[in-house]
C-alpha cells in the first residue's frame, strides 16, 4: 500500500509561559507554557545568569539555572509528549512539559550536538543539549520520583541556541541545515550528566560544538580518568 509522502518536520506549537506559582512552594516560575498564536520573535538573549529565554515574551524566573544563550529556546516532541500521555494516564497538552516549541516529524533527542535547524524562513536555531530534569519540573508534574523516570527514559527534549534570528509560528517546517559528523546526541549528553557519568569523557568527540560548560566537565572526567 502507497503511504504517500510523509509530512514535513513541524513546529506544532509556539508556547510561552508566564511568572505563576509552582504548587505550595509559592516560588514562582515560568514552565507552565501555553500555546499562542500568531508569530513569535527569537534571538539570542545573552549570556546565562543575565538573560533569560531567547523568545520573545516568554518568562524565565531562575536565571542562575535556566535562559541565556546556550538554553535559548526547548524543543520537546508531540510524539513524545503522547507516550508520556499514555504512561501518566492524563492529557498533556503542547507546552506541559516547559517546552517553547512543541514538534512533530523530527526527534529532538537524537539531535547531534551542534545540529543547526531552519524553522520556517529566516531562523537557524543549533542544538546544544539537553534539558536536566529539577525540581521545579517534578512540582510542576507532581508525580513522585518524577525525574528518576523522566531521566530513565533519556528523552528529554533539546535545549537550542539562536544562530540566525527570526520569527516562528504554529505550522513552520524545520529543515536540518547542518549535520556535524560525530554522533554525540542528546540522548547521550543526558545519560552522561545523570545515569551514566562514565560517559561524560566521550562527549568531548564534539568538540567545539559542546557549550562551554558541558566541555569543561568532560575535560575534568577525562582528567580524573587519566590518573
Amino acid at each position: 500500500m502507497d503511504l504517500g509522502t510523509p509530512a514535513p518536520a513541524h513546529v506544532q506549537s509556539v508556547n510561552l509561559g508566564v511568572p505563576r506559582p509552582v504548587r505550595a512552594r509559592g516560588a514562582h516560575s515560568g514552565i507552565d507554557k501555553r500555546p499562542v498564536d500568531g508569530r513569535v520573535h527569537v534571538a539570542a538573549p545573552g549570556r546565562k545568569g543575565v538573560a533569560g529565554s531567547g523568545l520573545a515574551g516568554d518568562a524565565v524566573c531562575n536565571l542562575r539555572h535556566h535562559g541565556g544563550d546556550d538554553q535559548a529556546v526547548y524543543a520537546f516532541s508531540r510524539e513524545e509528549l503522547d507516550y508520556w500521555a499514555r504512561i501518566l494516564d492524563r492529557p498533556l497538552a503542547a507546552g506541559a512539559f516547559g517546552e517553547n516549541l512543541t514538534t512533530t516529524g523530527i526527534d529532538p533527542d537524537d539531535a547531534r550536538i551542534g545540529e543547526q535547524w531552519r524553522i520556517g524562513g529566516a531562523l537557524v536555531l543549533q542544538v546544544t543539549g539537553p534539558r536536566i530534569p529539577c525540581g521545579v519540573f517534578a512540582r510542576w508534574l507532581g508525580v513522585r520520583g518524577w525525574i528518576e523516570q523522566f531521566n530513565a527514559r533519556a528523552r528529554p527534549g533539546a535545549y537550542l541556541r539562536v544562530v540566525e534570528a527570526g520569527d516562528v509560528g504554529a505550522g513552520d517546517t524545520i529543515e536540518i541545515v547542518h549535520r556535524p559528523a560525530h554522533d554525540i546526541c542528546v540522548t547521550t549528553v543526558l545519560r552522561a550528566y545523570t545515569t551514566h557519568p562514565e560517559l561524560l569523557p566521550s562527549l568531548l568527540a564534539a568538540g567545539d560544538d559542546l557549550p562551554a560548560e558541558v566541555r569543561r566537565a568532560a575535560r575534568r572526567a577525562a582528567a580524573r580518568g587519566s590518573h
